[in-house]
C-alpha cells in the first residue's frame, strides 16, 4: 500500500485537540512508515489477554516495555528517507529513542476503543509524541531531535511531567551538538547538507532551555520515588559539556528494585533488556553524569 498518509490522528481521549488535522502532508509507503506487522498484532493480543489498559499509563508502559525485551537493537531507526519525515515504528529493531517512545505509544493506544487499535492509530500516537506541538509537517525539523527538547514541549502539552526538579535535580548547561558535529551520520542531514545550518540554529535554542539532571551520585536516594514506566533520559560529559546521550524506562522488578529497561547499543548486548539497577547501572558507566525522569500523565 503505497502513499500512505501522514496525518496529524490524535485520538480524543488525549484531549489534545478536539478536530484532528487532515490537512494532506507528503507522504512515504506503509511498508517504511510501519515495520513489523505481527509483532504488533501479537502486542496487541497479550495487551488482550492480560488487561493492560486496566493498568495506570505508567505500568501499562513498563508493561509494554517488558514484552518487547529482547528485540534487537538498530541504530538510527528514526531516520527512514532521505527526504521525507514521517510518523514511524518497527517492531524488529528498536533504538534507545524507538524504545521508549513505541511503549509508550502503544500503552496510549490500548485507551482507545478495540477496534480503533490500529497500526495507523499508532502512528497518530507517535506523531504526538516525536513531533513538535504534536504535528509532522514532513519537514526534518518538526521532529524533537534531543531530549531535553522532547521533555520539554512534551511537559508543556501536558503529555508528561518531568518531575526532575521534583527529585532535587539542578540545573546544567546543556549543550547539545552531536547533529551538527556528526551530521554525515544522519541520512537526512547527509542527503540535504543545507539543513546543517538550521539544525546548528535548533540547537543553540535548545541549549538555552533550562534543564535540570539529578546527578548520579544523588539517584540511589531518589530511586524509591521513582515509578515502573517512567522516562529516564540519561545525561552524559562531552569533554567539559553536558548533554542527554541515551534513554530508556524504569522499572521495578519483583524484589522492588528500580532497574532500567532499554534498547541497548553496547557491542555484547544490542538488544532490548532489562538491566541492573538504575544507579548501579550509571556508576558502571564513567561518561554518565546523571539523569533527567519524566512520568507519563496520559
Amino acid at each position: 500500500m503505497r502513499g500512505f498518509l501522514c496525518l496529524l490522528l490524535i485520538p480524543a481521549v488525549l484531549n489534545a485537540s478536539p478536530t484532528p488535522d487532515t490537512t494532506p502532508r507528503p507522504s512515504l509507503p506503509r511498508d517504511t512508515v510501519f515495520i513489523g506487522l505481527d509483532g504488533f498484532s501479537r502486542l496487541l493480543e497479550k495487551a488482550e489477554e492480560d488487561k493492560w489498559n486496566s493498568l495506570p499509563i505508567g505500568e501499562r508502559t513498563a508493561a509494554i516495555g517488558r514484552a518487547l525485551v529482547n528485540t534487537p537493537y538498530t541504530s538510527h531507526t528514526l531516520e527512514i528517507d532521505d527526504k521525507i519525515e514521517a510518523p514511524s515504528v518497527n517492531f524488529k529493531g528498536m533504538d534507545c529513542w524507538t524504545f521508549f517512545e513505541t511503549s509508550l505509544s502503544f500503552a496510549r493506544l490500548l485507551d482507545l476503543p478495540e477496534k480503533e487499535r490500529t497500526p495507523t492509530a499508532l502512528l497518530g500516537l507517535v506523531e504526538l509524541d516525536r513531533y513538535r506541538n504534536g504535528v509532522c509537517t514532513g519537514e526534518y525539523l518538526s521532529r524533537l531531535h534531543y531530549l531535553e527538547d522532547w521533555a520539554s514541549d512534551n511537559n508543556r502539552r501536558g503529555l508528561v511531567k518531568d518531575i526532575t526538579g521534583d527529585l532535587g535535580g539542578v540545573e546544567y548547561d546543556n549543550t547539545c551538538r552531536e547533529m551538527t558535529i556528526l551530521w554525515r551520520s544522519y541520512r537526512y542531514l547527509r542527503a540535504t547538507p543545507s539543513l546543517v545550518p538550521a539544525m546548528t540554529r535548533e540547537e543553540k535554542r535548545i541549549q538555552n532551555l533550562k534543564t535540570l539532571y539529578i546527578p548520579k551520585s544523588r539517584v540511589a536516594a531518589i530511586e524509591s520515588k521513582l515509578q515502573s514506566g517512567d522516562i529516564i533520559g540519561i545525561v552524559s560529559r562531552d569533554g567539559g559539556r553536558l548533554s542527554t546521550s541515551h534513554t530508556g524506562l524504569a522499572i521495578r522488578d519483583g524484589k522492588g528494585v528500580l532497574r532500567f529497561m532499554h534498547a541497548s547499543s553496547d557491542r555484547k548486548k544490542r538488544r532490548v533488556l532489562i538491566d541492573e539497577r538504575l544507579s548501579d547501572y550509571l556508576a558502571g558507566n564513567s561518561g554518565q553524569a546523571g539523569i533527567l525522569v519524566c512520568r507519563p500523565l496520559r
